[in-house]
């Protein structure tokens, strides 16, 4: 098994999806190395959930590098037109909706992967509408070169909402 410590603060996934190449900080992995190796590369698909009527597309540069990969993770929500960005602190409707964000790559936190079931949380993120926090879990199952999960992220209110993604090896 491949194990690396816990970083502070994972697909969706959680998945790294990135426009761009590696991220700042390592994802922890766990999983044994053919697991891992099968994850690396680039990813690109969707994701949806019809509890909250948001849709978009994702994608991920996944990098092994020993016992931790390098990735990020980019969503962009179609009504939104533009990317899902981290929260911070002090966010609010109105600075989410009137500011350009400084960064539009979200980090994923950890990553499992065991005999093709990928697992993971990815950082905080702001709603794009009120810039409230969220926290999204994924999991999925890795098919030859398409990777098809769930995922569920849970509101301020402590409520929850679902929803899939899929994505193909590109």
């Amino acid at each position: 098994m491949i194990r690396s410590p816990t970083l502070p603060g994972l697909l969706m996934l959680a998945l790294t999806l990135s426009a761009c190449g590696a991220s700042r900080s390592p994802v922890p992995l766990v999983g044994a190395a053919s697991d891992v190796s099968a994850l690396t590369g680039e990813w690109a698909g969707d994701y949806s959930s019809a509890e909250s009527g948001r849709s978009g597309s994702i994608s991920f540069t996944l990098r092994a590098a020993g016992d931790s990969a390098f990735g990020d993770v980019v969503m962009i929500p179609t009504a939104w037109g533009r990317p899902l960005m981290p929260y911070r602190e002090g966010n609010t409707a109105g600075a989410v909706g009137n500011q350009q964000p400084t960064s539009t790559v979200l980090t994923i936190r950890f990553v499992r992967v065991e005999h093709g079931h990928v697992s993971g949380t990815l950082d905080p993120y702001a709603d794009p509408q009120t810039g409230a926090r969220l926290l999204t879990t994924f999991s999925g199952e890795l098919s030859g070169k398409a990777i098809t999960g769930t995922y569920t992220t849970r509101l301020p209110s402590g409520d929850t909402q679902t929803g899939r993604w899929t994505v193909q090896r590109r």
